[in-house]
């Protein structure tokens, strides 16, 4: 008698033939000897069925399907160079064994791989036509800095107060470049009818006092854009408020846990702000560009943590004169500069006990307060009386939520 789960797992291998076979039926040519339906799923059988019979049934039926497949290839060669079919039937085999030990894994790989094979006509566009040389670099140097780099950095600190751990900072980094490359890969899908509000709120990411900035520049070339670029401006923020949780959540866990409803009201505050804007907007046209070769500036991503580096450092030298006060007015002044570098330095005060919990929360309100003053400043220079005064609605009522939330916890 055989058992239920001999029977589920022989049932997985049958259900993942049919699944790649029907794929590779309905992307093959009528005429051709490619291997479809039938085919895949008797491979997926075989490999079942081998699989429990032993190692050496398994072995030599597995060199079998691999002799097949090659001489698939030798056959369809000069009509079809590739490798795509006759790789599928040995995976098949492969997946239908996998399956009489790790039946999910085995069934959601089956799932990706049928996905993958369908979408070759859109790959092939991707790879050939929508990504550019330039972007191709990016996120080469992007996997680089993430899976090369990062596992090569040491975990311990390098001063003598324990904060500067080059891991902590790094990752920062890569997150940063990480959010570009995505919020870069939005813009260039969805085309220019978002790509406005799209680009202001991934550039946030980046830095939103350059976003605040560069939007107040834009809108001295198209004054009828005002009320969208003061969206995009404060989705910039929203999103660097988004970044501020995610540094937090790097360095130390516990103090965004803490903070983690003021900061919600804080990017609810934001966001309807921004909607409010685009509400306005929405009958009106733009002719700003919003589009760029690069999906992330890599001398932001290395000035950031320069300024981390810098202001933790700094930090840790005025709480050892001064305590946790000389600490807290250190992260104040660098808000001005950089919101995420004071983050970063706060939540390692918080998290090697170097200021109390509660001050280190009202910190966070500090630095936000500081920022928002600042930024309203450049606004003002950057774009206007009107740019500045929708960007200080938004910030101020952020600086709100996030103070409302505090008190209320």
């Amino acid at each position: 008698m055989i058992d239920e789960a001999t029977l589920k797992s022989l049932l997985t291998a049958l259900g993942i033939g049919l699944l790649i076979g029907v794929v590779r039926e309905r992307r093959r040519d009528p005429d051709a000897a490619e291997a479809g339906i039938r085919t895949h799923t008797l491979i997926s059988i075989l490999g079942a069925v081998t699989w429990n019979l032993g190692t050496a049934p398994f072995v030599t039926t597995l060199v079998i399907v691999g002799a097949f497949a090659v001489t698939s290839y030798l056959k369809t060669a000069d009509q079809d160079p590739g490798l795509t079919g006759e790789v599928s039937m040995v995976l098949t085999f492969i997946l239908a064994t996998m399956a009489q030990e790790k039946l999910e894994l085995a069934s959601a790989l089956a799932v990706f791989c049928a996905i993958f094979i369908q979408a070759k006509t859109f790959l092939h566009r991707v790879g050939r036509e929508l990504i550019t040389e330039q972007e191709l670099g990016d996120a080469l140097l992007l996997s680089a800095a993430a899976l090369i780099i990062m596992p090569l950095l040491p975990d311990g600190a390098m001063d003598p107060w324990g904060v500067l751990k080059p891991t902590t900072v790094w990752r920062i980094v890569v997150l940063i470049m990480a959010i570009g490359m995505l919020g870069h890969v939005a813009r260039r899908a969805l085309g220019t009818r978002l790509g406005l509000p799209l680009a202001g709120f991934f550039s946030g990411f980046a830095s939103s006092t350059a976003a605040i900035a560069g939007l107040g520049q834009k809108g001295k070339h198209d004054p009828g854009s005002g009320s969208m670029l003061s969206a995009a401006a404060l989705l910039a923020n929203l999103s660097s408020l988004l970044l501020f949780g995610g540094v937090l959540a790097t360095v130390s866990p516990e103090l965004l846990r803490s903070m983690l409803v003021p900061i919600g009201f804080g990017c609810l505050a934001l966001g309807v702000c921004a909607g409010i804007l685009l509400f306005r907007q929405r009958h009106k046209s733009s002719d700003l560009e919003t589009t760029s070769g690069r999906a992330f500036k890599l001398s932001q991503a290395f000035l950031i943590a320069l300024l981390i580096s810098g202001v933790s450092l700094l930090a840790a030298w005025l709480n050892q004169l001064y305590g946790g006060t000389g600490a807290l007015v250190a992260n104040v002044i660098a808000a001005t500069a950089e919101l995420h570098a004071a983050a970063a330095s706060l939540g390692q005060l918080s998290s090697t006990g170097a200021i109390e919990a509660n001050v280190a929360e009202w910190g966070i309100i500090a630095v936000l307060s500081s920022s928002a003053v600042a930024k309203i400043f450049l606004a003002y220079f950057s774009g206007g009386r009107k740019y500045c005064l929708q960007i200080a609605v938004g910030l101020v009522l952020m600086v709100v939520g996030t103070l409302c939330g505090k008190v209320l916890l």
